[in-house]
């Protein structure tokens, strides 16, 4: 059986600069085992690099480093440049790329512990970020995308922006089966169903980052843009916008903080550095979406909670279960009747 320690020696004998030795972690902050730092020695220097690894199932791998060439070329998005990518590997490795290390702190692990001023920062430029990315980036259908011939397409592609996002909540329901939440799929299906009217069937499918969150973002202390990079683009979508705002406002604000003052100051510095790259009229039916786009993400959440937690303390796992089913009421309560 492979080790990690393995295969990242298998990956620098096939792709790496010379070195004398190496040392790994893992990022952590919510980060897939997947997922290596790692530091060589050579010559009296220390260099690092980030390895990924293909994770186990049918994921669209090859999508993620086309992405970050992608974006960059595209956006001043900051996003690690791609040293190497192995589709098929000589070595015994699953397929991998290696990416430059950009120098940050995960914001998971530091957000809760920021100054006020210091998460407006973050918030103003998690807006620009997005701003950018829907501004610039658009596709012909919405769907999940992929890769064809080196050319990135959407996958399972639909024409209505309502279909699309029924059948994205619906897949979060179905894996709630065999989770401590189990019990809530059907009275949220009850819920959302009717709800769904309100979600526009047309649009522009922009670029969305599925996966944006804290745990995906490295930032530095003490600058005016503290956010030094955008990590894990394996789950890439063409949807409307204003679901990926939800999603952010959710994953930043309503389910961090409880203070109304604290969350409607974020709130603002996240629209105010969004409207910087892109128009968008946040009174004009958004709040009115909002609360059914947070349900969908907390399904998402909620879907993946026990192998989030599978190393956490049993105090911890309630509190977090406790925490799960308490946003859960808010947003439902919040959905139109």
């Amino acid at each position: 059986m492979s080790t990690p320690e393995a295969d990242i020696a298998a990956v620098l004998r096939e792709s790496g600069p010379d070195h004398d030795g190496f040392t790994f972690e893992t990022p952590g902050g919510g980060h897939q085992s997947d997922v290596y730092i790692v530091t060589m020695a050579h010559g009296g220097e220390e260099y690092e690099v980030v390895v990924k690894f293909k994770p186990e199932g049918n994921v669209p791998f090859e999508v993620e480093p086309r992405l970050h060439e992608y974006v960059a070329d595209r956006t001043d998005i900051p996003v690690p440049r791609i040293l190497v990518f192995k589709q098929e590997p000589t070595v015994d490795v699953p397929p991998y790329f290696v990416t430059e290390r950009v120098h940050g702190h995960n914001l998971a692990t530091e957000f809760g512990q920021l100054t006020q001023d210091e998460r407006q920062r973050v918030m103003t430029q998690a807006g620009r970020v997005l701003g950018d990315m829907h501004s610039e980036i658009g596709f012909e259908a919405f769907g999940r995308l992929d890769l064809h011939n080196d050319r990135i397409i959407v996958r399972d592609w639909m024409g209505s922006w309502r279909d699309y996002f029924e059948q994205l909540t619906r897949a979060h329901l179905t894996r709630l089966d065999g989770t401590p939440f189990e019990g809530l799929a059907t009275r949220a299906r009850d819920r959302i169903e009717p709800a769904l009217d309100i979600v526009p069937e047309d649009g522009v499918p922009r670029l969305v980052h599925d996966d944006f969150r804290p745990a995906n973002l490295l930032f530095e202390r003490g600058t005016e843009r503290p956010i030094t990079a955008v990590l894990d683009w394996q789950d890439v979508l063409a949807a409307l916008p204003e679901y990926n705002l939800a999603q952010t406002e959710f994953l930043f604000i309503d389910s961090s903080f409880d203070d109304p003052q604290i969350k409607e100051t974020l709130r603002q510095r996240f629209h105010t550095g969004y409207r910087e790259f892109r128009p968008m009229d946040f009174a004009d039916g958004y709040e009115e979406r909002r609360p059914l786009y947070q349900l969908s993400t907390l399904l998402w959440r909620m879907a993946g909670f026990e192998a989030v937690f599978a190393d956490e303390s049993g105090l911890a796992t309630a509190r977090a279960e406790a925490k799960y089913r308490e946003q859960f009421e808010r947003l439902i309560d919040a959905l139109p009747t």
